[in-house]
């Protein structure tokens, strides 16, 4: 028993010194098991987003710091591979990200210095393709007013119809990404910069990005923005994509019936929110089991006017871009897209081609279809508010003294003589009387549009 006894401990004793000298290197290298590859700022005018690409899923740990106003981020067994001082950014919330001692040998700490209080918010994201494992930190501006458009309930009968545009995705956001390597969200943004470039040279009419630069605004939030602009209308611009190159052209959708019903019951138990759906009447109606029938008749008939004149625009706009390209749906399509669900706004969303197919995608850089396609949809949209402008809109005063404005021919009286009288265009005078031909009779009534 004796001898097994000293075979037994000089076999333990080998066996443990086998151990310690394997699984010590092991033991070294699994302290760091993870590592911040890239380091990413996406500044907005209320809000930054900073954002760590790392190597595997995050363990974090934060907490805020004031005097000076600090953001410290812990992450375990994580090393640093990110060279700080080269990390540029236009952010005014954010004034630098450094590193500092961290709580644990192995860990990285990391300290944003702000330039004001903000209110954090810090997530993790897995990968999603072309991004892989995130760390997400979003810093709001408490300070930041929400942008409205200038109030003209003063001069009520001669304000600005207002659309929302609505530059689909946005920095951490590329959306579809086409086969040269073109994003989604560069090529939206720059229409939707042209498209507000022409509503704005247009008398009468005023546009607003839900978007300015290359930033990311949440879906529910782009409704929202266009709920603040007091919007009109909010066209949202987009490429799409397909698992195959071979699917083509553009397309208009709208809110699906279904979901505009499903979307009404959520703002229906939202009852702080009346108020913005109704113009102020929510705060004349108490929200008793009685008077809730009337809530909800008025936010239906809101309903029903957005998804009516959602499809009126929708059917506008494909008429312009037909003229363009190649139609992928010649209808109005219906679905259930977060960014169309303000039950009080109209809404459409313009799919301008497919990205993923290569002769799209190489159209859609092309900066002069580009603008080809902004004047399509700012003609559909044109188009539509000049037949059926917002009541209090300068349109809808000029169209209202239009029907008062006509005219008798007398003799030797012709279209050019009239239009030069008016100072208005042969071609405007024609489609206003609905005139095939120059020939006026003696005796006719034209309607003069306006100059």
């Amino acid at each position: 028993m004796s001898v097994i006894r000293f075979n037994l401990g000089r076999f333990n004793f080998a066996v443990w010194l086998l151990l310690i000298f394997t699984a010590f290197p092991f033991f070294a290298v699994s302290q760091t098991t993870n590592s911040v590859d890239s380091i990413r700022v996406w500044p907005s005018p209320s809000n930054t987003r900073v954002v760590f690409d790392l190597k595997n899923k995050p363990e974090y740990s934060y907490f805020t710091l004031s005097n000076p106003q600090r953001l410290v981020i812990d992450l375990d067994a994580t090393k640093n591979g990110v060279d700080l001082n080269s990390l540029s950014h236009d952010s005014k919330l954010l004034h630098k990200v450094r590193t500092s001692n961290p709580k644990e040998k192995h860990s990285t700490r990391f300290v944003l210095d702000l330039n004001k209080a903000v209110k954090a918010q810090v997530f993790a994201l897995p990968p999603t393709a072309p991004y892989g494992n995130r760390l997400v930190i979003d810093l709001m501006d408490l300070e930041q007013s929400q942008a409205i458009v200038k109030d003209q309930q003063s001069n009520n009968h001669n304000r600005d119809i207002v659309i929302a545009i609505d530059a689909g995705h946005g920095g951490e956001d590329p959306g579809s990404i086409g086969s040269a390597g073109s994003y989604e969200k560069n090529i939206t943004l720059s229409i939707a910069r042209k498209l507000q470039e022409l509503i704005d040279a247009e008398k009468g009419m005023t546009a607003k990005l839900t978007r300015t630069g290359d930033y990311y605004v949440g879906l529910n939030k782009r409704p929202a923005q266009a709920r603040a602009f007091k919007a009109d209308l909010l066209v949202s611009i987009h490429a799409d994509a397909f698992t195959t190159p071979q699917p083509s052209g553009a397309s208009v959708w709208v809110l699906s019936a279904n979901r505009a019903n499903s979307e009404l019951g959520r703002w229906m138990e939202k009852s702080e929110q009346h108020s913005e759906l109704l113009g102020g009447a929510a705060e004349i109606i108490q929200d008793t089991a009685a008077e809730r029938y009337l809530t909800q008749a008025l936010l239906d008939m809101s309903m029903d006017h957005s998804l009516t004149t959602s499809y009126q625009v929708s059917r506008s706009l494909i008429r312009e871009l037909r003229q363009v390209t190649k139609m992928h749906k010649k209808s109005p399509q219906a679905a259930s897209l977060a960014v169309l669900t303000a039950p009080d706004i109209p809404s459409v969303l313009v799919e301008t081609g497919f990205i993923s197919n290569p002769e799209e995608e190489k159209n859609l850089n092309w900066s002069k279809y580009r603008e080809k396609l902004a004047n399509a949809i700012f003609t559909g949209i044109k188009t539509h508010f000049k037949d059926t402008p917002p009541d209090g809109t300068l349109w809808a005063n000029q169209r209202h003294d239009n029907r008062k404005r006509t005219h008798r021919v007398e003799s030797g009286e012709s279209l050019s003589l009239l239009a030069q009288r008016y100072n208005v265009s042969v071609t405007s005078l024609k489609r206003a009387n609905n005139l095939s031909s120059d020939m006026v009779r003696i005796g006719q009534v034209l309607t003069i549009p306006s100059s």
